[in-house]
C-alpha cells in the first residue's frame, strides 16, 4: 500500500511534544543504550522496534487496568495499549533523529462485525538509506498476532480484512489523532477504554 505522507515538512515528524516526550530522562537513557550499541539507523531502528513490542506489554494481554499515555509513561510503566505503544517508539526514532508518524486501522474487536469495530494504531517511519516510508506495529505479538520490522513486504499484527469493514487507513499523521488522545484521558480505566475507544479516523 502507498502511505500518504500528511505533512510536507519532514521536519515535523521529528518535533518532540507532551505526548511524544523523548527529552525525558528515562527515554533519553534507552536511546543513548540503542546508540551506543551502534550501526546504521536502519538497525537502530529495529532495536527501538524490537524493544517495544517484546518488552512493553500490551495493557490488554497482561489484563491491567492501567491507561498509559505518554512515551514516558508506557516506558516507566513498561506497559500500554498500541495507542501508548506507537507514542513510545516514535519517541525513541525521532529521538535518535529517525522521522516517525502515526497509522491507524478499523478492525474488529473480537473478529467479527458484531462484535464492534476499534481504532488500532501503529507506527510509519522514514529511513534515508533506503528513501522510504514503511509501517511497523509495535503491538506485541501472541497467538494469532504477529508482527515483525520489515520493509517490504510489511509484517503487521493484524492483516485487514476488508469483507469484515475493517479499513487500512493509508496516512502518516504527524501527531497522534487529537480524539485518540482525548479517549485515553477520558477513560476510567483499561478495560473502559477497549469499548470508549474510537471506532473511525
Amino acid at each position: 500500500m502507498d502511505l500518504i505522507i500528511t505533512e510536507e515538512d519532514q521536519k515535523v515528524y521529528l518535533e518532540e511534544t507532551e505526548i511524544i516526550n523523548f527529552r525525558h530522562p528515562l527515554i533519553q537513557e534507552k536511546i543513548c543504550e540503542f546508540q551506543h550499541m551502534g550501526g546504521t539507523k536502519i538497525e537502530r531502528a529495529e532495536r527501538a522496534f524490537l524493544f517495544v513490542r517484546d518488552t512493553i506489554q500490551h495493557s490488554f494481554d497482561i489484563d491491567s487496568t492501567e491507561v498509559a499515555i505518554s512515551a514516558s509513561d508506557a516506558l516507566e510503566k513498561s506497559e500500554g495499549i498500541c495507542f501508548a505503544k506507537a507514542h513510545l517508539l516514535a519517541a525513541l526514532l525521532r529521538g535518535m533523529n529517525i522521522p516517525a508518524g502515526f497509522c491507524y486501522q478499523r478492525v474488529t474487536r473480537k473478529g467479527t462485525r458484531e462484535s464492534g469495530y476499534a481504532l488500532h494504531g501503529l507506527n510509519a517511519l522514514y529511513i534515508e538509506d533506503v528513501d522510504k516510508w514503511f509501517r511497523v506495529d509495535p503491538r506485541g505479538n501472541k497467538t494469532g498476532v504477529y508482527s515483525a520490522f520489515s520493509i517490504t513486504p510489511e509484517k503487521l499484527a493484524y492483516p485487514i480484512r476488508s469483507e469484515l469493514g475493517e479499513i487500512d487507513y493509508p496516512y502518516v499523521y504527524s501527531q497522534p489523532l487529537e480524539n485518540v488522545i482525548q479517549a485515553m484521558k477520558n477513560a476510567l480505566d483499561c478495560r473502559d477504554l477497549f469499548y470508549k475507544r474510537p471506532e473511525f479516523l
